[in-house]
């Protein structure tokens, strides 16, 4: 299962609430984030450090997220997983043990660009999370200190990246489902789209 949205959209908190859902209906569940997945810093700057391109093409090693994770954990799959190859903070790459999940356990993945055309026919249900672009900024600030206004040049780099997602890839049409998360208490369904 994939939780998709823009930087700030709540992906994280949605598929920590998802994956308590299943594991209450006794699912097995394997919970884990793109994020863990990140390409060397050296790669994800090597159009510049504001590149919009940049980040949309360079983030992520979805190979390696395929071969580590999405594919032992589908429907063929061994079921031998890791759930990280990337430490984004160190910048380091890890290399945890192999784990084997018990039959029927369902990946949560949360992250950013994850109905690409490289992914989107891997979920068995995808979810993607609708907030602006001014809620979604202002979360950001608050969390990470950026610029709160998604119009500054700061805010380029990933706000023109998500942009480009868009309209290569529009995660609202491809998405099974479609949640308004504008208010962290009332995430609301949209039936149109």
């Amino acid at each position: 299962m994939a939780v998709d949205g823009v930087d700030g959209s709540g992906k994280p908190v949605f598929a920590d609430q998802l994956a308590g859902v299943l594991r209450e209906q006794t699912r097995p569940v394997v919970r884990a984030s793109v994020d863990d997945f990140h390409h060397p810093r050296v790669q994800r700057y090597r159009r510049g450090r504001s590149s919009p391109s940049g980040f949309w093409l360079d983030s992520f090693d979805y190979d390696r997220l395929r071969h580590d994770l999405l594919d032992p954990l589908g429907p063929a799959g061994s079921r031998r997983y890791r759930t990280a190859v990337h430490d984004l903070d160190t910048d380091q790459h890890l290399d945890l043990p192999w784990v084997v999940g018990p039959p029927g356990v369902v990946p949560v993945l949360d992250g950013l660009f994850l109905h690409r055309d490289e992914l989107h026919d891997l979920w068995e249900l995808s979810v993607f999370l609708d907030v602006p672009f001014d809620v979604t900024a202002a979360r950001m600030a608050a969390r990470d200190g950026s610029n709160p206004d998604p119009h500054h040049p700061s805010m380029r780099r990933y706000v023109d990246a998500q942009r480009t997602y868009f309209k290569s890839c529009p995660p609202a049409k491809r998405a099974d489902l479609v949640i308004d998360n504008s208010d962290w208490d009332r995430p609301a369904l949209q039936a149109d789209r």
